[in-house]
């Protein structure tokens, strides 16, 4: 009989099986293994092209990968990102290496990945995707230009120089000195590559790259050996190094530090943004990618590899192999190593001229026509030109930087500058005139302000127009300086405050930008609170208009001035029809406005209003009937919804019973409010004998004003479903009928149907909620 330990599946843990482990380590192994062997088969020629451009050991391309796969894959926040040597990194590497030599670059390598590190410990994973996309793209674009330059003369035969002036410049020279031979096995991987994406599905599962380079090779073979071939000393084991300390030059090295840490973190967590896209799967944890990415390039710069970094392509080719978890990355990077160890002297019967062609087809592709026409479109061409062209002539990191610079000031000056402009009002002989200042109102903008304010002639009736969400103090001192020096003149300044800032908050303290869109531009408000002064009435209308109608006038003058616009292209189409959802029935109160509460527009609601928002008793009341069959018949509404509101006056009226009185025939004398209100008495009987409403409101805390007023639209929503006109549409489901109440003192709308009440709006908005 075997023994316990035997029979349990961990005897180390007992009572633990081993199964979740192992499925743990094998799960997804069928999507992964192949996926890591087509990333794998990109990677080789692709990492060998990166290191003979930055002039580095051919070698430590493939270190670098192979480190990118294992250890960044282990450790990075991006599970499905491949990381290894980049194009994007070969100008700065190339650099270093001209000037400090390889051994030193790769302590720079070690450096930049211990940086790496610290900002990763630091939580600034999402702080580097600040960085303007329009600085990124723009940088990739020139580094593409810069690696085309200097391909180009490398496929031609040619020696390549440093700095792209130059190569352009000695174009010519290479040109009517041009390597047939070499010429045309960089026009075959071109051609190859460039018509890769013309070939069959089938076809395309095997890497263009490699595809590109082993039959231009293969190419090669017959050629005599005037053919420049990849060269190095040893194994992969023998390109192995440590790194260098430097000597001196600190301030330069240091740069270099900066330079590949952030440079390479951008590009990481760009591409794992991108890859993030790509995939429904784990999301990339930020910190995290940056501490792996530093890892990898501690160890790629320790065994005297190139800097790492995640890439794009290779992770884009992982997800369209199938690619399911980390483990294809790390596979990826296992296959180069074992390849490396291998196969190493397969690699030098590769052309240089067949990578250069390779390197031309990547830096075109880094500069990418839909980035180009992006910026143009929101307006960021320039400081997609400045970049490109600083990357291209100067340096990388001069470009990068003065990309940001100018990506900020565009910013600032996008921000912080005011639209600011006056006209006169109905001809400048009457003597009214309008200044419109909106958005945020700075100092900055005070030349344009002082220049139009003195524009405006000195005796003019003026109004201002204040619709700001940002305001500073010497705007403040400027506007009121100008308006005493206008009304001593002899004209008139009437200021009219739309806006989230105010006049009055810029002078009292700090200025702060407006937290919320203001209700009052929005036309949300009452008169009384953006009418404190009697504005310009519409032209000829001045001085004939009684008082209480100028606040009619005023409303429909800022309605012209400040929505007719914007309007107009909503409702150009309903000049000749109208095609409304919804018949909305509701009382004739005041404070409650249809529109603003369901944030509807023209055409949307079929309103009828009337006192007590009721629609009769044994039979509907005749206009409501009458709406009621043309929302119906000829309109062809889906909804009818009954809306009522707190401190009803019907409702109150009919809790407190009949005046009484006597006519001059002896007979009661009933009014004809007393005699509408006869519509409401069942809501009043059903409140008194306890409707499951009335209960509700009760409980809900409200009086008993708004809980008749809720019993009311239960009331009417029974009497509307049994009507004849109303019950066959209701019961098949083609009309929805639907009660709401609209609480004024909170401005909150509830939910009422025959049996109770429901919160349309749960939660609170964070202003709304009292500090813990």
């Amino acid at each position: 009989m075997p023994s316990p330990a035997a029979m349990d599946p961990d005897p180390i843990h007992p009572g633990r099986s081993r199964i979740p482990a192992l499925t743990r380590l094998t799960s997804g192994l069928r999507w992964d293994l192949p996926a890591s062997l087509v990333v794998f088969l990109v990677a080789v020629p692709l990492s060998l092209g990166i290191a003979a451009a930055s002039g580095a050991p051919v070698m430590a391309g493939l270190i670098a990968a192979a480190v990118g796969g294992i250890v960044a894959g282990s450790l990075g926040g991006a599970p499905l990102q491949v990381s290894g040597p980049a194009a994007g990194l070969t100008v700065i590497v190339a650099g270093l290496i001209e000037q400090f030599g390889w051994p030193v670059t790769c302590a720079i390598t070690v450096a930049a990945g211990v940086l790496q590190v610290l900002l990763g410990m630091a939580r600034v994973g999402r702080v580097a995707l600040a960085i303007a996309p329009v600085v990124v793209h723009a940088m990739l674009a020139g580094i593409g230009i810069i690696i085309v330059l200097q391909q180009l003369h490398v496929m031609l035969g040619a020696e390549a120089g440093e700095a792209a002036l130059h190569n352009i410049l000695a174009l010519p020279d290479s040109l009517a000195t041009v390597d047939p031979q070499a010429a045309f096995l960089g026009a075959v991987v071109i051609a190859l590559l460039a018509g890769w994406k013309y070939m069959p599905a089938a076809i395309r599962r095997v890497p263009g790259p490699l595809v590109a380079v082993v039959a231009a090779t293969l190419l090669s073979l017959p050629f005599n050996s005037d053919v420049d071939r990849i060269t190095f000393d040893g194994s992969l084991l023998d390109a192995l190094s440590l790194p260098h300390l430097p000597q001196g030059e600190w301030t330069a090295i240091a740069v270099g530090v900066v330079t590949i840490a952030l440079v390479a973190s951008v590009e990481s967590l760009l591409s794992a943004v991108a890859v993030d896209k790509m995939h429904h799967g784990e999301r990339t944890d930020f910190n995290r990618e940056l501490l792996g990415q530093g890892a990898a390039n501690v160890t790629s710069g320790m065994l005297g590899g190139l800097p790492v970094t995640g890439v794009i392509v290779r992770s884009a080719t992982n997800l369209e192999a199938g690619a399911r978890t980390r483990k294809s990355a790390i596979l990826h990077g296992v296959w180069v190593l074992v390849f490396s160890l291998l196969l190493a002297g397969v690699i030098q019967l590769v052309p240089e001229a067949v990578l250069a062609g390779l390197l031309i087809m990547i830096g075109i592709r880094l500069v990418k026509v839909a980035d180009f026409q992006t910026a143009r479109v929101t307006g960021d061409l320039t400081v997609y030109a400045a970049t490109l062209l600083t990357v291209v002539f100067v340096n990388l990191l001069a470009g990068v930087l003065i990309g940001l610079a100018l990506a900020v000031l565009l910013v600032v000056w996008r921000v912080v500058r005011a639209s600011i402009h006056a006209e006169p009002l109905g001809g400048a002989a009457e003597g009214r005139w309008r200044v419109v200042i909106d958005g945020s109102c700075t100092f900055l903008s005070l030349p344009r302000l002082s220049k139009v304010l003195a524009a405006v002639p000195p005796a003019a009736h003026v109004t201002v127009e204040l619709d700001v969400d940002y305001l500073d103090h010497p705007v403040h001192d400027t506007l009121e300086a100008w308006r005493v020096r206008h009304v001593n003149n002899g004209g008139s300044v009437e200021i009219e405050e739309t806006g989230t800032a105010t006049l009055h908050a810029a002078q009292a303290g700090t200025p702060a930008r407006g937290s919320s869109r203001s209700a009052l531009r929005g036309g949300f408000a009452p008169w009384r609170s953006w009418q404190r002064h009697s504005a310009p009435l519409a032209a000829g209308a001045a001085g004939n208009v009684p008082a209480p109608v100028r606040s009619v006038l005023n409303g429909v003058d800022s309605y012209h001035r400040r929505h007719a616009h914007l309007l107009r292209p909503h409702v150009q189409e309903l000049s000749t029809f109208q095609d409304p959802d919804t018949l909305f029935i509701t009382c004739a109160d005041s404070r409650l406005v249809p529109n603003l509460i369901t944030s509807s527009g023209p055409g949307d609601l079929f309103t009828v209003r009337n006192v007590g928002n009721v629609v009769g008793s044994d039979r509907l009341e005749p206009s409501v009937e009458a709406s009621l069959k043309f929302a119906l018949d000829e309109l062809s509404v889906t909804s009818v919804v009954v809306c009522g509101h707190s401190g009803c006056g019907a409702m109150t009226a009919l809790l407190a019973g009949p005046a009484g009185g006597e006519g001059s025939d002896g007979k009661e004398e009933r009014c004809p409010v007393e005699s509408w209100l006869d519509h409401g008495r069942p809501s009043l009987e059903s409140f008194h004998a306890g409707h499951p409403v009335q209960v509700a409101a009760e409980q809900a805390g409200y009086g008993a004003v708004d809980q008749l007023a809720m019993v009311n639209v239960a009331v009417q929503l029974e009497q509307l479903q049994w009507h004849a006109t109303l019950q066959d549409a209701v019961r098949s489901g083609d009309v929805h009928v639907t009660g709401l109440f609209y609480d004024i003192a909170t401005a909150r709308v509830l939910q009422i149907t025959p049996t109770g009440i429901s919160h349309l709006d749960p939660l609170p908005r964070a202003e709304e909620l009292s500090p813990a």
